[in-house]
């Protein structure tokens, strides 16, 4: 649930921060690009420390847009030159906008499998096993959360993290869908299935076609990273093996493909009304 300041309405500064405050803190993390900015705001409006503006008129209709939902929330603004943002994005596309949150505060599997429990819906997670490129972690969060699911966990070590390139390239899904993560991946799967969960791992090698496993009920959705795929330690865990049908000629799909195409045969499947008993389906 969003938290709003109580601060009045915010005034604008102008000119670059204080050289010392040039980066966001390692207790902060950065949001920019229209859309991620936006969601922010309307997410998490009590956790943006700053917003930062293009100097001049505004690019877009948009970007008055995030001024007017910054200043009606109470978060500082500030106008800098377009070279600072672009040092913050690091390169990226920020479209003259860019906000400062406090740290990404990731969730347990516990608040992840509550969230199910409040929807009244069978857990539906993914968990992600070595994705390190952050557009494919945010491409991953954005089809999760479109898709339904109630959350991602992230291994800690050899993994992304949610960065202003995840929240970016998630397109501000990663404000609203919960993100886990942990130090052991194959005890946390082991945890989701002692909760109840089926575990269903995206394997080139699997003798089971996507549409071949039951997955309408709870369920956690494994996947590696492209080319390497899910580490066998971790597919040990797993209790199916789905295989993606391809052409032949084509090693693999991309991690963030695999996903939505997995998610999609998920929602097929649960939105199929149910078999009257003693008929086949």
């Amino acid at each position: 649930m969003a938290r709003h300041r109580a601060a009045p309405a915010a005034r604008e500064r102008r000119g670059p921060p204080p050289r010392e405050q040039r980066r966001a803190s390692s207790a902060e993390r950065l949001v920019y690009g229209i859309h991620p900015v936006l969601e922010a705001l309307r997410a998490h409006a009590g956790e943006v420390e700053r917003l930062l503006l293009v100097e001049g008129a505004l690019p877009s209709r948009q970007a008055a847009d995030v001024l007017a939902l910054a200043e009606a929330s109470g978060v500082p603004v500030q106008r800098v030159p377009r070279e600072h943002l672009l040092e913050l994005a690091e390169g990226g596309v920020h479209q003259g906008v860019v906000a400062e949150l406090r740290a990404y505060a990731y969730a347990g599997l516990e608040e992840l499998l509550a969230i199910a429990r409040t929807a009244n819906q069978p857990p539906l997670l993914v968990v992600l096993d070595g994705i390190q490129d952050p557009h494919n972690l945010g491409a991953i969060i954005r089809s999760a959360y479109a898709l339904g699911a109630h959350g991602v966990v992230l291994g800690r070590d050899r993994a992304a993290g949610v960065t202003a390139a995840v929240a970016k390239a998630s397109a501000g899904a990663v404000e609203h869908l919960r993100v886990a993560r942990v130090t052991n991946l194959s005890r946390a799967i082991e945890e989701l299935k002692a909760s109840g969960l089926w575990v269903a791992a995206a394997d080139p090698g699997g003798d089971t076609p996507l549409w071949g496993a039951p997955l309408d009920g709870p369920l956690a959705l494994v996947v590696g990273a492209e080319g390497e795929g899910v580490r066998p330690g971790v597919l040990g865990h797993s209790d199916f093996r789905l295989r993606i049908p391809m052409a032949p000629g084509l090693g693999s799909l991309n991690a963030s493909v695999a996903a939505a195409l997995l998610l999609y045969e998920v929602v097929r499947q649960r939105a199929k009304p149910p078999v009257p008993r003693g008929q086949k389906a």
